[in-house]
């Protein structure tokens, strides 16, 4: 399947893992006024369909995983936030809310590889994803409390359920930026490296990852996001389902005697 094409981003696809790179370094990969609310929705909606890739890779070029909203736009009142409450609304509904929808819906794992600051709209962008490596250079912060404005991209149903309600709501109401350091302490990242260790660090991970039988790791990724509104009846039911799926499956007996003959 043809990779899309993207106007602001970059996209590789290198033995199963897809990596998408926000290449927008002039304005920090602000997320509004560019192009990359598009490539990222394009690029989540590739990966389901796409049965050649098993692992998403999102991460900034430049100095920047992404600052989130563009604040000049905000100071003129211009761009995504011009108008009056109901076009501002739908311009969030049709714009930058298609992204977290987009990524939940992603039907395999997805990395972010945090290179630098990950600010508002670039936090949330982070923890969207399924799991977080991050650079000792880089910075988070949930800061749209300290611009008179809420997290409008859902940033506040993704960050209570990775960390929990009193910590979410601890960094979303002071508004203050966090060193990796302490981003890992909170649960937010999964380990922080130097800069240069960062992404051989993460596609190591992605490798893993997209070396397992593909069906099964889908299906797995749909299990884990299933589970977190499920009741136990009801999921074991499905796990059952899926399970009968996945003993069907020519992958399934192809890694049984692999195996056998390690």
């Amino acid at each position: 399947m043809n990779m899309p094409v993207l106007s602001d981003a970059l996209l590789d696809l290198d033995q199963r893992v897809a990596t998408l790179t926000l290449n927008r370094d002039d304005v920090r990969n602000a997320l509004t006024g560019t192009g990359l609310i598009d490539d990222i929705v394009s690029v989540a909606e590739w990966v389901n369909r796409c049965e050649e890739v098993s692992v998403l890779i999102i991460t900034g070029a430049g100095s920047a995983f992404s600052a989130g909203g563009n604040v000049k736009d905000m100071a003129k009142r211009g761009g995504d936030f011009a108008g009056n409450v109901a076009e501002v609304a739908e311009r969030y509904r049709r714009g930058i809310q298609r992204i977290p929808l987009a990524l939940n819906a992603v039907e395999i794992p997805v990395i972010a590889a945090v290179n630098g600051a990950a600010i508002g709209a670039g936090f949330d962008l982070a923890n969207m994803a399924d799991i977080r490596l991050a650079s000792s250079r880089a910075k988070f912060g949930e800061t749209f409390l300290n611009l008179g404005i809420i997290p409008g991209d859902g940033g506040a149903w993704f960050m209570q359920r990775l960390i929990g309600y009193q910590q979410a709501f601890e960094l979303t109401l002071s508004g203050r930026v966090v060193s990796a350091v302490e981003a890992k302490t909170l649960g937010i990242v999964l380990d922080v490296v130097e800069p240069e260790n960062l992404m051989p660090k993460v596609l190591e991970l992605a490798t893993r990852m997209a070396a397992q039988p593909p069906k099964a790791l889908r299906l797995t990724k749909r299990l884990m996001k299933m589970a977190q509104r499920m009741e136990l009846r009801d999921f074991l039911d499905l796990c059952a389902s899926f399970q009968g799926i996945c003993h069907n499956e020519g992958e399934h007996l192809e890694a049984v005697r692999r195996m056998l003959n390690a």
